[in-house]
């Protein structure tokens, strides 16, 4: 599984690596909706929590729909303007500006990316222009509540006063508490978006991604960058291509890949991900190897001691050849490691690695 972007035809100079506050906005309010998501950020989510007028926090209920799965592409709106070259603003008042230049349908869209089930990396109908489309969004709305019915109506019938409601939303989320964080984040996100832009262009751009994350590869011949995540698309990057840098964003790598819009490389900076996470198919491989269960109870033998085949058969009452089989499979996830001891081949669980799994998992499913 993966998500790819086609880059074929696309000059150097439509590469940009642009820090942008209203995307920063954006996972700000995902991370006060989903803490979990973020353990690194209680403290700031707290402190910023108790503080919070009980006015805005109630709205931030209202439409929380829009960053609490991930967050909307609303907060990428510069990927929306045609030509596809669009760069995020220099200020938050310039994104809203943008923010308001998209489409009453893009907007509507993009808004109800979560709830209609609408086409995202092809062209379909939409929901402010179809009936079926916007008879499921309204259904599907149902499923979450009454909140959300009443918003997505009120979205459907008015976008413009749901538009005007939105921005006047994030402005006062930046007068109560973001115009403060963003003056603290701001200095490392234009710092790391310098070095990627230094390195995009004296060592080029397989450099520039690899230190995005290792889970962002190119490939040359192909023209084509792939994202390995626990999702599939594609998109083609015929005007530019912009990599947002975020503090807030980790352990999320997101691709913005709607259709007709400029493809986003949203990425974490300063994330205590580690050098080579496990790619989707590693860790499908791990789980699926640990799934079965005469390996579990090898495992179990296996993380006490160092044993050899014929020794697990005898425990286990099966052949040596059976117990082969599914060593093999355990070896081939990397959840055991084996040593010559004479003409003795010992297996052994390698613990540390099956003590990440958790943590791997989560990270590849948030990724």
């Amino acid at each position: 599984m993966s998500l790819s972007i086609d880059i074929s035809g696309l000059r150097r100079e439509r590469i940009a690596v642009v820090p942008s506050p209203l995307a920063e906005l954006g996972m700000a309010l995902h991370a006060l909706a989903e803490p979990g998501h973020h353990p690194g950020l209680q403290g700031w989510a707290t402190g910023v929590t108790a503080r919070l007028d009980p006015h805005l926090a109630d709205r931030m209920c209202e439409a929380d729909f829009l960053w609490r799965t991930t967050f909307s592409d609303l907060f990428l709106p510069y990927a929306g303007i045609p030509g596809g070259a669009t760069l995020p603003g220099a200020s938050f008042a310039e994104e809203l500006d943008l923010l308001d230049k998209l489409t009453d349908e893009q907007f509507v869209d993009a808004a109800l990316e979560f709830t209609c089930a609408l086409p995202y990396d092809a062209q379909g109908a939409g929901a402010l222009g179809d009936t079926e489309a916007r008879r499921r969004a309204l259904e599907l709305a149902a499923a979450r509540g009454p909140r959300q019915v009443r918003f997505t109506t009120r979205l459907l019938d008015d976008p413009p006063r749901i538009r005007a409601w939105l921005r006047q939303f994030l402005e006062d989320c930046d007068e109560a508490f973001f115009a403060e964080t963003w003056s603290r984040l701001r200095h490392q996100l234009a710092a790391d978006a310098r070095h990627k832009t230094e390195l995009l262009r004296h060592k080029g751009l397989a450099e520039a991604l690899a230190s995005v994350s290792p889970a962002v590869v190119l490939d040359e011949a192909e023209g084509r960058i792939t994202v390995d995540k626990m999702g599939q698309g594609r998109t083609t990057a015929s005007g530019g291509l912009l990599l947002v840098p975020t503090s807030l964003g980790w352990p999320h790598l997101m691709v913005l890949h709607r259709y007709g819009w400029q493809p986003v490389l949203h990425y974490p900076v300063g994330s205590p991900q580690p050098v080579a996470p496990p790619s989707v198919e590693q860790l499908t491989l791990r789980m699926t190897a640990l799934s079965h269960p005469v390996r579990m109870r090898l495992c179990r033998s296996l993380a006490r001691s160092a044993f050899t085949t014929s020794e697990l058969a005898q425990t286990h009452g099966m052949t040596a050849p059976e117990i082969s089989r599914h060593v093999a499979v355990l070896k081939k996830a990397g959840l055991i490691t084996t040593r010559r001891r004479g003409r003795y081949v010992l297996h052994q669980l390698d613990v540390t690695m099956v003590a990440r799994l958790g943590s791997d998992f989560l990270e590849g499913i948030l990724r």
